[in-house]
């Protein structure tokens, strides 16, 4: 069949040959479950790749699916099916800037940062809302929290313990604007539980010590004192003991699990009743500990 003039070429190139123009740090689990996925099915989707000639040689530069040429490589496959387009350098970073910001499942912190290398590429707020599909507003308080140096913050939610929006009023409103904050989060139900007492305790954090790194120092030129030590000591000790407590209490809990299930499975009746109900089959890693006698 003959390709029509619109439609995307599609090549099978050489998985050494592409450079990732924007590298991004992958979940580790997330990443076992594309690996593993792309294994059992095969690629569902090429990936998109910009042609660069030079006199060594054509290359390629990455637009987007790094997670998918990195799970081939991973799985030891020397070529991956990619869309070629026409693109300098400038417009693949941007595409790849844009398309990771449009994704459904993206890292906050990923947001965040893609975000900030759009506005420095000389692109204004308005056209990076229109790039992105978010609104100015949200954009906006984004650069400003990038801007205003609010590095506890952008850890915070790093670690999803304050929601992006959350951290933008915080980094906009004064000690009492904080508290206000605060209140609308949870009466939106985006702070509840632990998460409000993580957020209170990160919010108090920030007025205390300031705002990143560099505002942490003592008054007495950045030198620490003994006492300061120590009880730094104290606390990563309780931690590291808290730490052993649940653990042990993990492997407890595992332990009588496990003992449940070979005595159910050891009943005939109770394995038949299963069976007739289609309820035979648990995860392999499962059926081998239960059959080798130890934990789950």
């Amino acid at each position: 069949m003959k390709r029509s003039a619109n439609a995307p070429l599609i090549e099978h190139i050489d998985t050494d040959l592409i450079n990732v123009v924007n590298p991004r740090v992958r979940n580790k689990r997330g990443f076992r479950d594309i690996v593993e996925n792309i294994g059992d099915i095969g690629l569902k989707r090429p990936i998109t790749v910009a042609r660069r000639v030079h006199a060594g040689g054509t290359r390629y530069d990455l637009v987007c699916g790094q997670g998918r040429l990195e799970a081939f490589r991973a799985l030891g496959q020397q070529s991956i099916p990619a869309i070629v387009i026409d693109a300098d350098s400038d417009d693949c970073l941007v595409m790849s800037l844009v398309e990771n910001c449009a994704r459904r499942k993206h890292q906050a912190i990923d947001l965040l940062r893609d975000i900030q290398g759009l506005k420095k590429r000389g692109y204004r707020e308005s056209e990076v809302a229109q790039k992105t599909g978010l609104s100015i507003d949200y954009v906006r308080g984004v650069i400003q929290l990038l801007e205003k140096g609010e590095h506890r913050l952008i850890r915070s939610v790093e670690s999803s313990q304050i929601p992006l929006s959350v951290a933008i009023d915080i980094a906009e409103a004064d000690d009492a604007g904080v508290q206000h904050a605060l209140q609308q989060a949870y009466e939106k139900k985006l702070l509840r539980g632990r998460k409000l007492l993580a957020a209170k305790r990160i919010v108090e954090q920030r007025r205390r010590r300031g705002k990143g790194r560099q505002a942490a120092k003592t008054k007495r030129d950045g030198l620490v004192s003994s006492a300061t030590l120590l009880r730094a000591y104290r606390d990563d000790a309780d931690k590291r003991r808290l730490l052993v407590k649940k653990a042990s209490a993990t492997r407890d809990c595992l332990i009588f699990v496990t003992e449940a299930l070979r005595t159910l499975f050891a009943d005939r009746h109770f394995a038949t009743l299963l069976r007739t109900e289609g309820l035979d089959s648990m995860p392999r890693n499962l059926a081998n500990r239960l059959q080798a006698g130890k934990p789950a």
